[in-house]
């Protein structure tokens, strides 16, 4: 008999795709139809075999997680997609879910958490564990940053000086700096160090 929720595991990690498959092979309603190893693929393979539920990794190459679900729900937007990753930061999940993921998952659950989240997103249920709801409260809390202001981060990120982010950005030193004080004040820090510590720790930006 045929299963009745056929996925696409999509991860970078060739054994990490093999324990998912699995997992996932001892589920007699559950079949892994495609894998894929990047974002780019994700969408390819998606596109082909059509899948009933997708595990989606952040962290990929040549195009990320959130550009692929961003693409996959362009495509279909009743795509059920599962975001299964490292990254915990309140930021990472509210972009998640954004993009329109359905559930978000990190990879140190236990298998048995996986198959309920699979099962829950696949009856088109939106699966949130309590941690997953307090870090999106929390963010919600917290003042958030202008796109100007993230522009900046970024190139903080990278050890530019105020001058350096100033061209970059073809703003005068002083915005540049105003800019700068602003993250500072919403991070509630008083130096870079610290501005990257907190926005590391959000899943703001990433170092890659």
């Amino acid at each position: 008999m045929a299963a009745s929720i056929r996925l696409l595991v999509v991860d970078d990690h060739r054994l990490l795709r093999e324990g998912l498959n699995r997992i996932i092979g001892l589920q007699p309603d559950m079949a892994v139809v495609a894998e894929a190893a990047n974002g780019q693929e994700a969408v390819e393979q998606f596109k082909r075999h059509n899948p009933d539920v997708t595990l989606m990794d952040l962290q990929l190459p040549i195009a990320s997680g959130l550009e692929a679900i961003r693409a996959i729900r362009a495509y279909a937007p009743e795509a059920r997609i599962v975001v299964l990753t490292m990254y915990q930061g309140d930021e990472d999940i509210h972009r998640a879910f954004q993009a329109g993921a359905m559930g978000y998952l990190l990879k140190d659950a236990v298998p048995d958490d996986l198959i309920r989240v699979i099962r829950e997103v696949h009856a088109g249920q939106r699966a949130v564990s309590p941690d997953i709801v307090a870090a999106l409260e929390a963010r919600a809390m917290q003042p958030s940053l202008t796109t100007r202001e993230l522009q900046v981060l970024e190139l903080l990120a990278t050890g530019k000086r105020n001058k350096e982010i100033a061209a970059a950005l073809g703003m005068s030193g002083d915005t540049a700096s105003a800019h700068i004080k602003n993250i500072f004040q919403k991070f509630n820090v008083h130096d870079r160090t610290a501005a990257m510590a907190e926005a590391l720790r959000r899943g703001i930006i990433h170092i890659k």
